[in-house]
């Protein structure tokens, strides 16, 4: 999904709205009906200062797939999640007391492999959210649109989460669990396992390991959405292009 320039430069702008009251009459002619058909339909005497709402809805799209996509690349590759303190996977809670017995008894590296091997799992998973993402900016609506820009900070994260968790955590599970072997979690876990001598009883089976991946993985994702998300809010470069002098200019 490619959009040019200006239109991302609009949504920066726009995410920070201006002083005057009816910045949307100015986009949009009128001020939004709770009718869809209205919200998705332009003024039919549109002034030389007006945008058309497709533009606007445009603009949020592809500032939003700009976000979106670097939070995926950035999680859906190598030390993605292990290598950022922040989103990486941590052990399951049951496993987290015989863990750290297992670490003062020398057996640290087993713990790091095990904590690795889940982590890699995560990363293998994220890039199935690029398509279901897609999907979701294609369908925004124009009340959409208005939502996210007249919402809260975080609008756009929670419209988003609301819209795909389901969908990603379904897509997500399977590929975790394929990653759950390709990462070496069993191996990984084994040794962990040897390494735990009189604390082996303790450690027990690992439960759900692909559940667990799999919700760590989406709050990491939405959470890194949600920086994105206040970039775009916070950047307000570019004032001075032609494009945003039409909807600003006095």
């Amino acid at each position: 999904m490619r959009y040019s320039v200006p239109l991302v430069a609009l949504l920066l702008t726009l995410a920070t709205p201006p002083a005057e009251a009816n910045w949307w009459e100015r986009l949009f002619g009128n001020a939004p009906q709770e009718s869809e058909t209205s919200e998705d339909s332009t003024d039919s005497a549109p002034t030389a200062t007006r945008l058309g709402s497709d533009t606007i809805a445009d603009g949020l799209r592809a500032a939003l797939d700009q976000g979106i996509s670097r939070a995926v690349a950035e999680l859906g590759r190598e030390d993605g999640f292990w290598g950022n303190p922040a989103a990486r996977v941590p052990l399951p809670p049951a496993l987290e007391g015989p863990a750290e017995l297992i670490r003062r008894a020398g057996g640290g590296a087993a713990v790091d492999s095990f904590r690795r091997s889940l982590n890699r799992a995560a990363e293998q998973a994220v890039p199935e959210a690029a398509q279901v993402f897609g999907q979701v900016l294609q369908a925004m609506t124009l009340r959409d649109v208005r939502n996210i820009l007249q919402g809260a900070e975080d609008a756009a994260t929670q419209y988003f989460r609301t819209e795909t968790a389901e969908t990603l955590r379904a897509r997500f599970r399977p590929v975790v669990a394929q990653s759950i072997d390709r990462a070496g979690v069993g191996p990984a876990y084994d040794a962990l396992l040897r390494n735990a001598g009189p604390y082996a009883a303790l450690v027990g089976a690992p439960e759900n390991l692909e559940g667990h991946v799999t919700e760590r993985a989406l709050d990491a994702l939405f959470a890194r959405i949600a920086t994105e998300e206040a970039r775009i809010r916070s950047e307000t470069a570019a004032r001075g292009s032609e494009l945003l002098e039409r909807v600003f200019g006095g």
